[in-house]
Formats: structure tokens, sequence, C-alpha cells
């Protein structure tokens, strides 16, 4: 497999795992990758050589098999890797009393940001009228590389 293939195979990787973990309610984005993991040889720039090289190595990690395929199966282990990983975060971070299980009230906590309700209704009239949502909505896709309106 050439490499222009390998990183075509990767991001469909991607692609899959992250949509085959929305359509289970993870509403993630794929791995986070830094910078500082991309730049294997520390010389403060990325290469495609170095972006290529990443991507076989994360194609290979859920070619679980060798064979130089991805199948559905090996698809869907990679994804539920990633969100049990996810969950396991998700404990340590926002259980509060350490009992193992989130509340609700825990999970309002998420991303410690404050009122994020408030944050969101910029008029303050104490709802979100539809431009506010769109507006939120919209931001948050930019956020995530996405550009498709709420409403679509």
């Amino acid at each position: 497999m050439n490499i222009r293939m390998t990183l075509v195979a990767a991001a469909l990787m991607g692609l899959a795992i992250g949509g085959a973990a929305y359509a289970k309610g993870d509403k993630t984005h794929g791995p986070k990758v830094t910078f500082e993991q991309l730049d294997t040889n520390q010389d403060g720039q990325v290469t495609e050589a170095e972006m290529q090289a990443h991507g076989a190595a994360r194609f290979a990690q859920a070619d679980t098999d060798g064979d130089g395929f991805l199948t559905e199966s090996e698809i869907e282990a990679a994804g539920q890797e990633r969100a049990k990983k996810k969950s396991a975060r998700m404990i340590k971070y926002l259980d509060a009393d350490k009992d193992g299980k989130l509340s609700v009230e825990e999970m309002g906590k998420r991303g410690g940001k404050g009122d994020r309700f408030a944050k969101l209704d910029t008029d303050n009239s104490g709802g979100l009228s539809k431009e506010e949502f769109d507006a939120a909505h919209k931001k948050m896709r930019k956020n995530r590389g996405e550009d498709k309106p709420a409403t679509e």
C-alpha cells in the first residue's frame, strides 16, 4: 500500500470510527492529536511524512489481523476502545462524590465553564431564540471544523 493510500485509508478509518461513535450517541469527533505527537523528530514542524507515519500507525493499530484492510468489526472495535477510554475520563473528572457513577448534577458540570445556558442566551431573555440556537450551533460546528447550519 503506497503512502497516499495509507493516508486516505487512515482518514476514512477516522471518519468511520467517528461515525460509529456518533451513531451510538458519542458526539465527539475522533481522537485529539497534538502537534507534539505528530512532530516526532521534535524540530518544531510537522512534515507530510510525519503525518503519513501517524496515519499509518493508527491504521495498523486498528488492523488487528494485519491484513492491510479494515473490516467492519475492526472499525467497530476501535470505536468501542475509544468510547471506553472516554467513559473512564468522564468518571475520573466529573464524579464529584467518587461513587463510580455520574448523576445529572455531575454531568451538568462538564467543561467547568460556568452556566452554559446563560452563555447561549445572549439577550438574557431566559430562553433561546432560533437565532441564538443557530449561532451557538454554528460556533460549535466551526470549532469542530464543520460548516452546516443547525436547521439543515
